[in-house]
């Protein structure tokens, strides 16, 4: 296993929060770099686009490097019309992580490495994570079952385990991890890094509704919903927000998937994305306190498992 070198040393916890649509925004991201995990947010979330260099100004302000780096998400589907105008701002700012998602393309990682910087694809299956390495991306988020969000549908046993049987590069995992003991059973499957949402959006920080927050805390893993409706790619939401939308969550129909929507569709924003690691979320806690549980399980599983 490989852990890029730029994060050898300065996280609490082998994590990287993951980007979320609306959710992850400066206040948040911070909080996070300074609990030592690496914070990040979809580019898109900067609206309108002016607020994204803004943003970036705002990182090499605020943070330092006593804490862990940051990174940008950038959608590289062909319906991003801004996809060439925020990689120009992650390339000026030199951006330490780029999260890339919805397709692999090789200008776009030779455009981050220019500068330095390193490359992590997200992926739902093994033959995607080929690609994304053939076209130059750096290592891989192996996004599986029960992860919130655009999510797989294979058991992160068998994703880790077929990935790794030819790449030895950076690895992250993502799929309703949500305590210190998954993070410690992601590494123990092969991954370098746990990718980490959903019990972020209950945090004081998220840039969530309260109503959002509390069904985070209120819900667990049978609450949660597979679907393609909202976006024209398969993912998990909560079934209490379909049900408030005045939709039945066991009878919804499927989009056209031509037809992806990563601009946040106003028929949709009270649709609540969520994944199934949220039962172990209890209350809404700053971000620090929910790294430190998370540092604290880690080390207590760790500590029992080689006792």
């Amino acid at each position: 296993m490989t852990m890029p070198a730029l994060l050898d040393g300065c996280l609490t916890i082998p994590a990287i929060a993951s980007p979320m649509f609306i959710i992850s925004q400066p206040e948040l991201v911070i909080a996070q770099c300074r609990a030592g995990v690496v914070g990040s947010f979809p580019s898109l979330n900067a609206r309108p686009s002016g607020v994204f260099e803004e943003w970036l100004q705002r990182f090499d302000a605020e943070l330092t490097d006593k804490d862990a780096p940051f990174a940008v998400n950038l959608i590289v589907h062909r319906t991003n019309t801004r996809l060439e105008e925020d990689l120009a701002l992650c390339v000026k700012y030199k951006v330490p992580i780029v999260i890339t998602s919805l397709g692999a393309r090789p200008e776009v990682n030779e455009a981050v490495h220019s500068y330095g910087g390193i490359v992590l694809h997200d992926i739902i299956n093994n033959v995607f994570a080929h690609k994304a390495i053939e076209k130059g991306a750096d290592g891989l988020i192996a996004v599986a079952a029960g992860a919130g969000g655009h999510a797989g549908t294979l058991s992160p046993f068998a994703l880790i385990q077929e990935i790794r049987e030819w790449f030895d590069g950076p690895l992250a995992l993502s799929g309703a991890i949500a305590t210190g003991g998954a993070i410690a059973a992601a590494r123990a499957m092969g991954a370098d890094l746990a990718y980490i949402g959903s019990a972020f959006i209950a945090t004081e920080e998220a840039h969530a509704v309260p109503a959002y927050k509390q069904m985070i805390v209120d819900s667990d893993g049978e609450d949660i919903v597979y679907s393609n409706l909202f976006t024209g790619v398969h993912g998990n939401y909560l079934k209490p927000s379909i049900v408030a939308a005045g939709m039945d969550p066991d009878n919804l129909s499927s989009a056209d998937p031509s037809k992806m929507d990563f601009g946040g569709s106003k028929a949709w924003r009270d649709i609540w994305g969520c994944g199934q690691g949220i039962g172990a979320v209890k209350a809404v806690v700053p971000a620090a306190e929910l790294v430190a549980r998370l540092t604290r399980e880690y080390r207590e599983t760790l500590a029992r498992i080689t006792a």
